[in-house]
């Protein structure tokens, strides 16, 4: 008899599932006694709607080979907002991100079960672990290294912000007539141009009159403002929203948007102050 040298890879996975259904569904299913790995960690959120990008990211930065997102039933949402739609809408784009940055997007799923379907939830469960034990080490199943998908997703992690807003239109439909238009909502070509005119902002320091307005409405603190100096944005630190450009008075104009051309220097420290001119004042003799 020969004995394995390779132990049996155990999955890391997370699930966030719906108070209402789903995690009715999983309470069911354990009451009854019926089996799924037990390495499925299970988060409980109020609605499947609270569920964001910047969770799917994180779990697999912090090493989730497989991430599920569980609801109540299309149409039979507990909230009037029947925020299951954006759900399935927001996975659908993660899922195409994933793809894109070269992650199987097999490794996120998302089911509906009600709070009486406990078999069901332990099916779905039991057939999710499977796949995710094939597909293997997430990185390793898809050929590419720590330190690269860290990078990857990382990059794609900081541009949460910016992606949201570039498609909030379809994140909020209710496409309650076809359902099944939601696997066609994202193309592969979309999400190329989306992250290929990646916006940077740039304040121009000949129009900057250093009212800190912009600094102040940063939802990130990446702009550099100290008192009478020319502001500056640190480009590593900026989620690419755009709220500086919306804020920054029009009568001064000093924020740039600028796309597919590098963004200019920042002035050297030495050089930002800004000098106000005095308006002369005449004697009277």
């Amino acid at each position: 008899m020969t004995i394995s040298t390779e132990s049996r890879f155990v999955p890391k996975m997370i699930g966030m599932i719906c108070n209402w259904c789903c995690y009715g569904g999983a309470d069911l299913c354990g009451v009854s006694r019926f089996q799924y790995p037990t390495y499925i960690r299970l988060i409980r959120v109020m609605c499947s709607a609270r569920v964001d990008m910047k969770h799917i990211f994180r779990a697999f930065l912090n090493g989730a080979d497989g991430m599920f997102v569980g609801g109540c039933h299309l149409d039979d949402c507990h909230y009037i907002t029947h925020g299951n739609y954006e759900a399935i809408s927001m996975v659908q784009l993660c899922k195409k991100l994933l793809e894109h940055i070269g992650i199987n997007p097999r490794r996120l799923r998302i089911e509906w079960v009600s709070a009486g379907e406990g078999i069901r939830f332990a099916n779905i469960m039991n057939e999710f672990s499977r796949e995710i034990e094939k597909l293997g080490p997430l990185g390793k199943g898809e050929g590419i290294d720590e330190k690269e998908l860290k990078s990857r997703l990382e990059e794609v992690a900081k541009l949460i912000p910016y992606i949201k807003l570039a498609k909030r239109d379809k994140l909020a439909l209710h496409l309650r007539d076809n359902h099944d238009a939601y696997n066609e909502l994202y193309t592969s070509d979309e999400i190329d141009e989306l992250l290929r005119n990646v916006p940077s902002y740039y304040i121009d320091p000949e129009k900057c009159q250093v009212c800190m307005t912009c600094a102040r409405r940063c939802p990130v603190e990446a702009i550099i403002s100290v008192r009478n100096q020319v502001h500056v944005i640190e480009q590593e630190k900026c989620i690419k929203c755009g709220t500086c450009l919306e804020v920054c008075p029009p009568r001064f104009g000093a924020v740039m948007r600028i796309v597919g051309e590098p963004v200019p220097p920042p002035l050297p420290e030495g050089e930002r102050t800004v000098v106000r001119k005095r308006k002369e004042t005449k004697e009277v003799g």
